[in-house]
């Protein structure tokens, strides 16, 4: 009996045995199946994740290369894809004695409500060595009255708009508004110029809040600081961080209203924040990479393409921009007229009771101005 409990308990454990061993194997099949099928899973999504990364890439830089495309055609009035193309490459710069000499020049078309859109309140000359990393700026009052050639004697704000309506072609300048202003700042001023911009101050407000806004330095006689009744602009002394808006309104703000304070030379004063406005803005562009904030660069981008017009080739654009991200502040002389190593070129002067300047030597007579620049620029 117990012989037979023995064998039948046997066969048993070696059936259970035998059965044991066949569960083990599935089991090891099935764990590769589901193997397999995961690294296939993994594998699809690996690569349906890359050709969605790819297709981002792909819409990012084909949007990115059309925005190019459209500001530099804005910019240049160059509408050929392929000239764009070939003109995006670095590009040397005409120069005069050493010294890339640019006009500058803005007007009011953002603002409707402007009765003289097209006059240029803001002319300044940049001047850029780029042998010694040096810039000068040097702003021209729009209340200067001068000779304007084929119309007579009137503020030289309006050079433009008479140039412009009068289709001015001259060989040796600008076409247009800018060559008329080329013309008398050229002859008055006693310098040649290698390019121009023409700036709707619109672009002051984009260009800033495309880079995050700037710093500059309130340095008024009044101890609260400025304040401008006719955009509400208020801003205490020192240094003050600006949004697009609030730069827009220094740039605007001659202190004339009722209650204005903190402005106390009118033009001059606002000319003098225009310049540290540009170079605040050239320090925070200067910092800007295409790889790193491509997002910024689009916004800057899309605040020039809109807002400004220039005979510079974009390769030009380019070089400017290379020679200039390097020029410290230091190295950076701004200069307005009325006050140039402590005397003042330019005196009052009320034709028909208007309230316009005139060179300190007289009317028409530029023989000083023309020394001081040639000394400012050129050392003698």
């Amino acid at each position: 009996m117990k012989d037979k409990v023995t064998t039948k308990r046997d066969r048993f454990r070696n059936e259970s045995s035998v059965f044991g061993t066949g569960l083990e194997k599935v089991s090891s099949e099935e764990l590769l199946d589901r193997e397999k099928v995961e690294k296939t899973r993994v594998r699809k999504w690996l690569k349906r994740s890359i050709l969605f990364l790819l297709a981002l890439v792909i819409i990012f830089f084909g949007f990115f290369a059309w925005q190019f495309y459209s500001t530099a055609s804005k910019l240049t009035g160059e509408k050929d894809p392929i000239s764009l193309l070939l003109s995006i490459w670095p590009h040397s710069l005409n120069k005069s004695k050493g010294r890339v000499n640019i006009l500058l020049a803005g007007y009011s078309l953002d603002d409707p409500h402007h009765g003289g859109a097209q006059l240029t309140d803001s002319i300044m000359i940049i001047s850029i060595n780029p042998s010694t990393k040096s810039a000068t700026l040097i702003s021209v009052p729009r209340d200067l009255w001068v000779n304007i050639p084929g119309y007579g004697y009137n503020k030289i704000n309006a050079a433009y708009e008479y140039g412009q309506n009068g289709n001015f072609d001259k060989a040796g300048y600008f076409y247009g508004g800018m060559g008329l202003l080329e013309k008398i700042v050229s002859q008055d001023f006693g310098i040649n110029f290698n390019y121009y911009a023409l700036i709707n101050y619109a672009a002051i407000k984009d260009a800033v809040n495309a880079v995050g806004g700037i710093t500059v330095t309130i340095s008024s006689p009044d101890p609260r600081g400025i304040y401008d009744p006719y955009t509400h602009l208020k801003l205490p002394n020192g240094t003050v961080h600006l949004n697009g808006q609030q730069a827009l309104d220094l740039a605007r703000t001659r202190g004339d209203g009722p209650g204005a304070y903190g402005i106390p030379d009118a033009d001059f004063t606002r000319t003098q924040y225009q310049q540290k406005e540009l170079v605040a803005l050239k320090d925070k562009a200067s910092r800007l990479s295409s790889l790193i904030d491509p997002l910024t660069v689009l916004k800057l981008m899309n605040s020039v393409g809109n807002n400004v017009i220039t005979n510079l080739k974009i390769g030009q654009m380019e070089t400017i921009y290379s020679d200039t991200k390097g020029i410290s502040n230091a190295r950076i002389k701004q200069v307005t007229l009325n006050n140039y190593n402590g005397q003042d070129l330019l005196a009052n002067y009320y034709p028909d009771g208007l309230d316009a300047l005139i060179p300190a030597s007289g009317l028409n007579n530029f023989s000083a101005i023309k020394s001081a620049i040639q000394q400012i620029l050129y050392g003698s």
